[in-house]
């Protein structure tokens, strides 16, 4: 037996050496998959066609999509001779893993036109799929067919049914999607606090959370993150401390939410408390925390959470490797964030922006542009991040024209709409340079009202360059939108005073005083 255990395991087995059952045929498909030779369990097929079955056909298919392979899961599907709810399930599963949510919507039209049933598992799928996507408005049909097949009934379907109309913000069709489970499970409950929580509605959600007939920790981390997504990171600490058992999500949600809330040292603290847990990070554990480093700039604690992420062994991932990217640039030591950045194997558009505005933020600007190059060069597309980025890297080193090509290009190359720091970086650009007439049309041709810092960045370029009326007219906007902003008054005394108009300076610092602005204290981390 053992001899012929080897055997299998070592090629397929011919038609005409011997005769395999379909139990015998599944068996060596299945030991051919877990050792990751779905090649050899593929030919086994193709050498056995009278032995094999819908069983068989699946477990390839499924092997496929588990490695990315979604064209020859596909390939593989087309020459099924007979196809059950599951043989569909995998291939929705496959278009669902590659984010085609077009291809798994015709798929799911076929199936139908083949007369198979859809079950729990398909509806489900569908629904995780067409949400947040063009195809969200189907969330209502597919709820029809639910309850036509009475699927809506089911613990599995209603929470997915909670879940889209969440998504969709229908908080009635919500709540009607929970009463109809029928065996509502503590999976159901978990769903309808989380979808609250999307909502804002977090009376509701702590509500349903404190009539839950029973809890896990999934529960209390949903409610603690939902109180984070909604910035009550207090009341979500609360909620954390009351917590009779963490696991590491638990943990790393709570540390996430301080950082979103730029509490860095509170995020810091709650980690060395994990650490003294005994609890054990993982790699989003340390990529939260390496942000909150890279939030107080404290490059000693940034050079400890490197070294404890070496000594833990975890297995190095682009998550928590650009995060590492960040907190080095971040804490000034660009050499320490390039040698990092170089070391990760697939990088992505989050690495290559870290590196980017590492070096923009630095004022090396033909490094920043070097990097953006060579991102282009390996097929990365930019991203309204990146040329955020690049065009500060122009402002930092003045390169009007190069500004004004990859703002051009931004545009039309690459169908980018200019956002609000898109102009800013512009008009910062043209204002640093004395080029005010390009400055006020770009102002002028925005699709939008600018804000308080587009304003100050043309205040600041007109306190360079002492242009007194434009500058005028800047402060003003500014006191428009924030009437006791500091900034405007101080910028506009200095202009009046390399000017030599000292009434006005003497004017502009009684207002100050009438109303109680006072100048700001310029401060430093060091002590």
């Amino acid at each position: 037996m053992h001899a012929v255990k080897r055997l299998w395991l070592q090629k397929p087995c011919s038609r005409n050496m011997c005769t395999i059952t379909t139990p015998q045929l599944n068996y060596m498909i299945n030991t051919h998959i877990h050792n990751n030779n779905v090649k050899y369990a593929h030919k086994l097929l193709d050498e056995n066609p009278l032995s094999c079955n819908i069983v068989s056909w699946n477990m390839i298919m499924t092997a496929y999509v588990q490695h990315h392979q979604i064209g020859l899961a596909h390939q593989l599907f087309d020459k099924m001779p007979l196809k059950d709810a599951v043989s569909w399930n995998i291939m929705l599963s496959g278009f669902m893993k590659t984010r085609n949510t077009e291809g798994l919507y015709q798929c799911f039209l076929q199936m139908g036109r083949a007369g198979v049933v859809p079950n729990d598992y398909t509806i489900s799928k569908l629904l995780r799929a067409v949400i947040c996507t063009e195809l969200e408005v189907l969330v209502y049909q597919v709820h029809a067919m639910a309850s036509h097949l009475g699927l809506n009934l089911n613990v599995f379907v209603g929470s997915s049914l909670i879940r889209a109309y969440a998504a969709l913000r229908e908080e009635e069709a919500l709540s009607r999607a929970f009463d109809d489970i029928s065996m509502k499970d503590v999976t159901s409950w978990n769903a309808l606090v989380s979808g609250y929580m999307e909502l804002g509605m977090m009376v509701d959600a702590q509500t349903a959370f404190d009539l839950m007939p029973q809890r896990n920790v999934i529960s209390w981390t949903t409610l603690v993150n939902g109180y984070v997504k909604n910035n009550r990171v207090n009341k979500a600490r609360s909620v954390f401390d009351k917590m009779s058992e963490r696991n590491v999500v638990s943990w790393t949600v709570m540390i996430s939410g301080y950082v979103q809330n730029k509490r860095f040292m509170a995020a810091l603290k709650l980690f060395l408390l994990m650490f003294e847990s005994g609890t054990r990070p993982n790699h989003f554990t340390f990529s939260s925390v390496l942000d909150a480093c890279a939030g107080c700039s404290s490059l000693l604690m940034g050079l400890q959470v490197h070294l404890c992420i070496v000594k833990s062994g975890i297995p190095n991932d682009v998550i928590w490797l650009t995060s590492l990217v960040d907190m080095y640039a971040k804490c000034g030591d660009m050499d320490a964030a390039f040698c990092v950045f170089e070391s990760i194997m697939d990088k992505n558009l989050v690495s290559w922006n870290a590196i980017i505005g590492g070096y923009a933020s630095h004022g090396l600007a033909a490094r920043a542009l070097e990097e953006f190059d060579r991102m282009k060069n390996v097929g990365v597309t930019p991203d309204e991040v990146t040329f955020v980025n690049v065009l500060s890297a122009c402002v930092h080193a003045g390169l009007v024209e190069e500004g004004e090509k990859h703002f051009a290009a931004m545009l039309t190359e690459y169908g980018k709409p200019a956002e609000m720091e898109h102009y800013t970086c512009m008009v910062d650009l043209y204002g640093r340079a004395g080029r005010f007439n390009e400055a006020e049309k770009l102002i002028k041709s925005m699709p939008f009202e600018p804000d308080v810092v587009l304003w100050g960045a043309l205040l600041a370029a007109c306190g360079l360059h002492s242009n007194l009326e434009l500058g005028e007219y800047a402060a003003e906007r500014i006191r428009r939108l924030e009437s006791n902003h500091p900034v405007s008054y101080s910028m506009l005394s200095k202009i009046q005073g390399e000017k030599g108009i000292w009434s006005s300076v003497n004017e502009l610092r009684e207002k100050m005083k009438e109303r109680g602005i006072k100048k700001q204290k310029a401060i430093s981390w060091l002590e």
